[in-house]
Order: C-alpha cells, then sequence, then structure tokens
C-alpha cells in the first residue's frame, strides 16, 4: 500500500487489513469511475468488477455489491429482500451513508455497517476488483473475502432470463 493514497482510500486500507484481505490497494492514474473504465484500465473481463451501488430499500441505505456485467433490478431484489421500494440513493445520501463519492464507493471503509447485498454473479469469478474509496484506486479480493468485509447477503440481483425450449411440432403421416 502506498502511503500516498487519498485518506478515504488509507482508510479503506485500514478496514480490509482489519478483516483480513491481503490484497493492495492500486492507484490509477486514470479514473475508474465505471465498471467499463475499471475493467479497461485492469485489462480483465468487466464482470469481474465488483461495483457498488448505493440505493435506498424502504428508507434506509443499502448497499448493492454487483458485477459491471449487468445492472441491478431494483423490482426483482425488493422481491428478494421482501423489500416495498429499492430506489437509486442521491450523491449526498451516497456519501452520508459510505463518507465516499460515487465513483469510488468501497465495499468497506464507511462511518457505519450497511446492510449489504452481494450479487451471486460474482461467483464465478477468482478475482474481483473493488472500488477502494476513490475513484483512482481499487483492490482486489475473492467472493469470500467481499462477503467478509461486508457482512452481506448472497443474492442475484437480476432475473435470470427464462430459457424456453423451442416448440417441435411433429406431423404423423399414415401410411396406410
Amino acid at each position: 500500500m502506498s502511503p500516498s493514497l487519498p485518506v478515504r482510500s488509507l482508510a479503506v486500507a485500514e478496514a480490509l487489513a482489519a478483516a483480513g484481505v491481503a490484497g493492495e490497494i492500486v492507484f490509477l492514474p486514470d479514473s475508474a469511475r465505471t465498471a467499463a473504465e475499471a475493467a479497461a484500465a485492469l485489462g480483465c473481463e468487466v464482470g469481474a468488477i465488483a461495483n457498488s451501488l448505493v440505493f435506498s430499500c424502504d428508507g434506509e441505505p443499502l448497499l448493492v455489491m454487483t458485477s459491471g456485467a449487468h445492472r441491478v433490478d431494483t423490482a426483482f431484489l425488493a422481491g428478494q429482500l421482501g423489500a416495498v421500494e429499492i430506489t437509486r440513493a442521491s450523491a449526498a445520501q451516497v456519501r452520508e451513508a459510505t463518507g465516499q463519492a460515487i465513483g469510488g464507493v468501497a465495499p468497506t471503509g464507511h462511518p457505519a455497517p450497511l446492510r449489504t447485498v452481494v450479487d451471486t454473479a460474482l461467483r464465478q469469478y477468482e478475482v474481483l476488483w473493488a472500488a477502494a474509496g476513490h475513484p483512482h484506486t481499487v483492490v482486489p479480493m475473492t467472493y469470500e473475502e467481499l462477503l467478509r468485509v461486508t457482512g452481506g447477503v448472497q443474492s442475484p440481483v437480476v432475473q435470470s432470463p427464462v430459457v424456453q425450449s423451442p416448440v417441435v411440432q411433429s406431423t404423423v403421416v399414415s401410411t396406410d
């Protein structure tokens, strides 16, 4: 870890170390505010980016750690959690809940623990990359480490597409 990390990233580094996460925070020369930017900078699949998105779930902050490969289906997730409504938090609500700005929200290092959901789609990646408190910082970790540092519950955050079998029609021709 570099001593020249932004202050918010230093707080994240302390929280990660306390949770036993060995990954070192990486400072990127260009912004990694989006999953696509982060994946391009790191040379990994966009799905391996663990996006930290803050929502309001029935009036309380909810951190959703989701794969960069898709968008959270808030109606589906509300059903999964037994919630009435999940809406996107404003920039002010994000900063109040996490102490961090949109584009740099880490899975940990917040002023107080947040209710967290971890997208099960992230399980397929050996190494995940999450923001580390600043739009230019990221940190590698495993799915298990992400669960541990967030205290999150595992859940799909998008409804799986229903695969429909093609309808096969056959015609029986009698040779009688």
